[in-house]
């Protein structure tokens, strides 16, 4: 009986596992580097021991500093959750060898999954259809396209879509340079790009009895640069025939590889209804939840129970029961290309949750996240905040509740993917389950992450921030509190708030008369009451609340209209706030891989100047306009903080 659980990993699956492990009465250690110190996973462990640094590679990538974190804390198992060392048979080789018991599969059936190319081959072998491997090498006009992909790992990382030769060489490089540093491998393969088909895996589960279960599909199409963002179960466009021959191969391709643990069986459904092999998960999946509440497992629970011997219980698969659909939360910036963003995440609240890290007792809102308010997003790991799942009776119920509770959150300090998600969730496309892996591309990502909040919105949410500012005010008033604020016996001129909102600067100008407010900037609405933190509008017999919260400079906006984010501009700027013109601004903190241009050179407009890497990804930072090289501050592997001014373009070229 496994005593003390060792979770090498961090945020929110790190905290998923504790909570299986405190249902169990299990013991828990955590690990941290050093910039998760005051995550809530390690609060919410029994114990937690440093990992010296803060870069994956010094810490939790670290073999030795993971054992050494055991061995110190007592702890007689070790759970790998998702990423880092999950998918390492070296690792899962060590935590055996050193008298520990390993929560995952067996070694040998991670090394036989660890290459795509060799499991593809592996595959075949048992009977499961597979797609032909392409050497890059050899590529030619007629192979096109094709998706250049790494043979190590997962997550999209060193992905590449080619659709010309041309594109060929670079894609390779781009993909082997990311491959390398996700995962330590720099191995690519090729193989057909299947248009507009579906991503749809199979969750498996066995136990060391030979018994394998198959839970269903989940649909996992809808991927922005291949990383999902939105799953389901069970999928749209599969049925009771297609659903047996999947689940058959999941099954087959389980046995062959003699796996025990939960597990993913991942395929492409193409349009004409067949479908072919893509990878074995040999670990738990980011989407799981979808699954456990469909079928009302708990697969981590489950890992546990079967990596101490246990069996799976009589009966077989449990019935399914209504549709899950979880989103992907993460801190990431759309009018800046996608671009992780860092920092702090001054308030994070989802409304109707009604578990966590849990199935809901009856169909509602669960939530598995790594943070809470207050929290500090920082750039050395992936960007996720949250996975926020809905489990209805039907597919659209699940849709409906799902996009509510998004629409509700209160996510303040920083920018995220709220609304795209929000947008899918309500598309009509969506609704009528046409999520295959042209989707995005179908109905337009700029279209899908459009902010909720439209330039009406944004004016009377600007009316209700000043007029929240201004009850603030009077509120910290020492003398004549009573009154508005700006009164005068003579009226002179309005009250006037300015604000840097999502379409530019706002001057927002009111009156606060005896007969009530009056604002040409939202004509026709008057006050029902302001607090610092709450204004009520009624507008033409429509009455809509604001929350208002202040942080710095910046004022957030939530209702019903939509997340609004303004800064207020101070009455007179500061000379020292000025950057010069065409500086090249690092948009996060990072890494320099490499420097694609030197001082005095001509460059085009879009040309890549930097390449940075922040949060396992590449960033390609590209001149603002076409100019000359005046200043170039930076070299390969300096590191940079955000808002670093990396060159400086003058003038244009001839």
């Amino acid at each position: 009986m496994i005593k003390r659980v060792l979770v090498a990993n961090r945020g929110e699956i790190a905290r998923r596992v504790l909570r299986a492990c405190r249902d169990l009465g299990i013991g828990t250690v955590a690990v941290h580097s050093d910039p998760d110190a005051g995550a809530p996973y390690v609060r919410e462990a029994d114990a937690a021991v440093r990992l010296p640094g803060a870069s994956p590679a010094e810490t939790y990538l670290s073999v030795e500093k993971v054992l050494d974190a055991a061995r110190r804390a007592g702890a007689d198992a070790v759970h790998p959750g998702y990423g880092f060392l999950s998918e390492n048979a070296a690792f899962a080789r060590a935590v055996a060898d050193a008298g520990l018991t390993w929560i995952g599969p067996p070694p040998a059936a991670i090394a036989a999954m660890g290459s795509k190319i060799e499991a593809k081959k592996l595959m075949a072998a048992a009977g499961v259809p597979v797609l032909p491997e392409l050497d890059p090498a050899r590529v030619t006009a007629a192979d096109l396209p094709l998706l250049v992909k790494a043979s190590a790992g997962g997550g999209g990382r060193g992905m590449r879509i080619v659709r010309t030769l041309p594109e060929l060489p670079d894609a390779v490089a781009g993909a082997r340079r990311e491959a390398e540093s996700a995962f330590g491998d720099p191995t690519v393969f090729c193989e057909p790009l299947l248009e507009d088909a579906r991503h749809i895996e199979v969750q498996i589960i066995a136990d060391a009895h030979g018994v394998v279960w198959a839970l269903g599909e989940r649909e996992c199409s809808i991927q922005r640069r291949h990383q999902k963002i939105v799953e389901e179960a069970p999928s749209p466009a599969v049925g009771p025939p297609l659903r047996a021959e999947l689940c058959e191969a999941a099954e087959n391709a389980a046995r062959a590889i003699e796996y025990v643990g939960a597990g993913t069986v991942e395929f492409m459904l193409a349009p004409d209804g067949r479908f072919y092999f893509l990878e074995v998960n040999t670990r738990l999946q980011v989407e799981h939840p979808v699954t456990e509440c469909v079928y009302g497992v708990d697969l981590v629970r489950m890992q546990i129970e079967y990596a101490e011997g246990g069996a799976l219980p009589d009966g077989g698969v449990p019935e399914p029961r209504g549709h899950a659909i979880e989103v992907r939360l993460y801190a990431e910036d759309p009018a800046r290309d996608w671009r992780p963003a860092s920092g702090t995440l001054r308030t994070f609240e989802v409304p109707g949750v009604d578990a966590e890290f849990a199935v809901p007792a009856a169909y509602g809102v669960r939530l598995d996240s790594g943070v809470e308010s207050g929290a500090e997003v920082g750039v050395h790991y992936d960007p996720m905040l949250a996975k926020v799942i809905a489990w209805a009776p039907t597919r659209a119920g699940a849709a409906r509740r799902l996009a509510a509770a998004l629409r509700g959150a209160r996510v303040h300090g920083l920018t995220t993917n709220r609304d795209l998600l929000v947008r899918i969730l309500e598309e009509p496309g969506f609704l009528d389950g046409g999520t295959d892996t042209g989707y995005l591309d179908r109905v337009g990502l700029g279209t899908l992450a459009a902010p909720l909040a439209d330039e009406a919105a944004v004016r009377v949410s600007a009316l209700a921030a000043a007029l929240a500012l201004a009850a603030a005010d009077r509120s910290a008033a020492t003398v004549q509190r009573g009154l508005p604020s700006g009164w005068r016996n003579v009226r002179s001129q309005p009250q006037r708030r300015t604000f840097d909102g999502p379409h530019g600067t706002i001057d927002v100008d009111y009156d606060l008369r005896r007969d009530g407010l009056a604002s040409e900037l939202c004509p026709g609405t008057s006050l029902i009451g302001a607090t610092p933190d709450r204004v009520v509008l009624d507008a033409g017999g429509l009455r809509e609340t604001f929350a208002v919260t202040v942080d710095g400079d910046a004022v957030h906006v939530d209702s019903r209209l939509g997340p609004v984010t303004l800064t207020a501009v101070p009455r007179f700027a500061d000379p020292s706030d000025q950057i010069a013109p065409g500086s090249l601004l690092a948009p996060m903190p990072g890494t320099v891989v490499r420097v694609e241009t030197e001082p005095g050179a001509g460059v085009a407009e879009g040309q890549t100047l930097v390449v940075l890497e922040a949060m396992k990804m590449e960033h390609r930072i590209a001149a603002p306009s076409a100019g000359t090289v005046a200043e170039l501050n930076v070299a390969a592997g300096q590191q940079v903080e955000s808002g670093a001014v990396l060159a400086v373009i003058e003038g244009t070229t001839g």
